[in-house]
C-alpha cells in the first residue's frame, strides 16, 4: 500500500500522525518548524490525502500500513486526535519500533463513559453528518473557530483554506468507519500498560476532548506528563506552535537524558 509520506529535517525521528478527516497538509508548516531539530515523518493515514484507499479502515489495518512507513530504528510518534489513538494502537502492536508517544488533544475513550470524560456521542454523530454533507466545508468552519481569537486569524484561515483544498476529502465510507472507530475504541489499558515515555498535550478550550480527562489520564498512567495549553482548543499546532514546539523539545530532551 503507498502512504504518502513528507519528510523534514534531520536528527531524534518523530512520525506525525494527522487526525480524522485530515491530511499532512494540516500542518506542514508546523512540522517544518518541528524539523529544525528533529526528522519530522508526516503521514497521511490510508484513505486519507494522497495514501491509498483502505476498504476496512480499522486500527488493525491502519497500523499494519503506517508501520512499514516508519524509519528502522526506534522512534517517538506524535498522534493528535484520532491520530492518538492509532499511536496508542501502534505502541500496543509493535512496541519495539517506538520510544516515545505524544498524545495532541487525544483520548484513548474518546466517547464519553461512565467515570470517563469525553465528547458526548449525540455530538460525534452530529458532527460527522456535517461531514458528510460538506467535509470541505466543515473542516475548515471547525478548524476557524479553533483559533478565533489568534492575532493572525485571517493569515492562518487562508493557509488552512489552501490546505484542505490540496487533496479530496475522504470518501462518506471512510468518514463513517472513522466514526465507528472513534465511538468504539477504548484503549485505556493500552495507555496504562505503556512502556515508553508519554506526553498527553491538551488545551483547556478544546470542545472535544474535555480538560477534566487530564487527571484521568494521569490515574491511568502515574509515569505520563500531562502539558495543558491556556486559551487553545483542539488544534494547537496551529493556535500555540510557540508554546507546543516548547513542551515538545522538552519532552524530547527529558527522554533522551532518561
Amino acid at each position: 500500500m503507498n502512504i504518502h509520506k513528507e519528510v523534514y529535517g534531520t536528527g531524534d525521528p518523530i512520525v506525525l500522525l494527522h487526525g480524522w478527516a485530515m491530511h499532512t497538509g494540516v500542518w506542514r508548516e508546523f512540522a517544518k518548524k518541528l524539523a529544525q531539530n528533529y526528522q519530522v515523518i508526516c503521514l497521511d493515514l490510508p484513505s486519507h490525502g494522497r495514501s491509498d484507499y483502505l476498504e476496512k479502515f480499522t486500527l488493525e489495518n491502519i497500523s499494519a500500513a503506517l508501520i512499514e512507513q516508519f524509519p528502522s530504528q526506534a522512534c517517538t510518534v506524535l498522534g493528535w486526535s484520532m491520530g492518538v489513538t492509532i499511536a496508542l494502537d501502534l505502541c500496543q502492536r509493535f512496541p519495539k519500533r517506538i520510544n516515545g508517544l505524544i498524545g495532541l488533544a487525544g483520548n484513548p475513550c474518546f466517547v464519553t463513559q461512565e467515570n470517563w470524560a469525553g465528547m458526548k456521542l449525540t455530538l460525534l454523530r452530529q458532527f460527522n453528518q456535517q461531514l458528510i454533507d460538506d467535509c470541505s466545508g466543515t473542516l475548515l468552519r471547525f478548524l476557524s473557530l479553533q483559533i478565533l481569537r489568534q492575532a493572525d486569524y485571517k493569515i492562518l484561515v487562508k493557509q488552512l483554506k489552501l490546505a484542505l483544498n490540496e487533496t479530496l476529502p475522504p470518501t462518506q465510507s471512510i468518514l463513517e468507519q472513522g466514526l465507528i472507530l472513534l465511538e468504539t475504541t477504548d484503549l485505556r489499558m493500552n495507555l496504562a500498560t505503556i512502556n515508553c515515555p508519554v506526553l498527553m498535550v491538551l488545551g483547556d478550550r478544546d470542545t472535544l476532548v474535555p480538560i477534566k480527562v487530564g487527571e484521568q489520564l494521569q490515574t491511568l498512567q502515574p509515569k505520563l506528563l500531562l502539558k495543558i495549553l491556556p486559551k487553545a482548543g483542539h488544534v494547537p499546532f496551529l493556535s500555540h506552535p510557540e508554546e507546543l514546539l516548547d513542551c515538545l523539545r522538552n519532552f524530547m530532551e527529558q527522554k533522551r537524558v532518561d
